[in-house]
């Protein structure tokens, strides 16, 4: 990845943030809750929803999956991939111990999904053991070309820049943040990274409680 290649990726993430704090201000008589305690929490919603695209997933058991499967529920996606050396391993432990001490409630409202970056070697049997490791329950989705995953990941501005497969042991350069997905299969907002454990304990049953 060259110099301007990082440059473009961490600008576009920037902005996303950045347009997300200050619609939120905008909105904050509007909220329920404490508007600011879920800023302060990385909690940044954004004043309207957004559809997903419709495009093809597989899940973890490898069942056909549509985006707007994911309806009924809050959903967290997380973009990472089963070989990252470091951010995509600590968020998935943080989401773990995150939802171990949400109210049983909010637990019921939520669903912790993995939107693979590395379809080459994230298969379904990969995606099912890796997340085994930290929660049976958290889901895993990938696609069968990197371009339906782009689309994804860029209709929720959370981009990521593919891989050089052809390299031994590469790695995928991908964002910390989670799409933040409402029950009625829209986005709704993002979580940033890092993660703040303690703050998101408290806010994410607040969230939660919106329609």
């Amino acid at each position: 990845m060259t110099r301007t290649q990082k440059t473009v990726f961490i600008l576009a993430a920037v902005i996303a943030v950045i347009l997300g704090l200050t619609i939120n201000k905008v909105l904050s008589s509007k909220g329920q809750g404490d508007p600011t305690a879920l800023i302060d929490a990385g909690i940044i919603l954004l004043p309207q929803s957004r559809n997903l695209p419709d495009v093809k997933m597989t899940d973890q058991d490898g069942q056909p999956v549509a985006m707007d499967g994911l309806k009924d529920k809050w959903s967290l996606l997380f973009f990472g991939y089963t070989f990252c050396p470091d951010i995509c391993p600590t968020t998935l432990a943080q989401l773990r111990q995150i939802k171990s001490e949400l109210p049983p409630e909010a637990v019921d409202k939520l669903q912790i999904v993995l939107v693979s970056v590395d379809p080459n070697r994230d298969t379904p049997k990969q995606l099912k053991q890796y997340l085994g490791y930290f929660d049976p329950q958290f889901k895993g989705l990938t696609a069968a070309s990197v371009e339906d995953l782009q689309k994804l990941a860029n209709a929720v501005s959370i981009p990521f820049i593919p891989a050089d497969t052809s390299k031994p042991n590469y790695t995928v350069d991908h964002s910390g943040n989670l799409a933040v997905i409402g029950p009625d299969g829209k986005q709704r907002g993002f979580i940033r990274a890092p993660l703040n454990n303690q703050k998101l304990v408290a806010q994410l049953p607040e969230m939660l409680k919106r329609k």
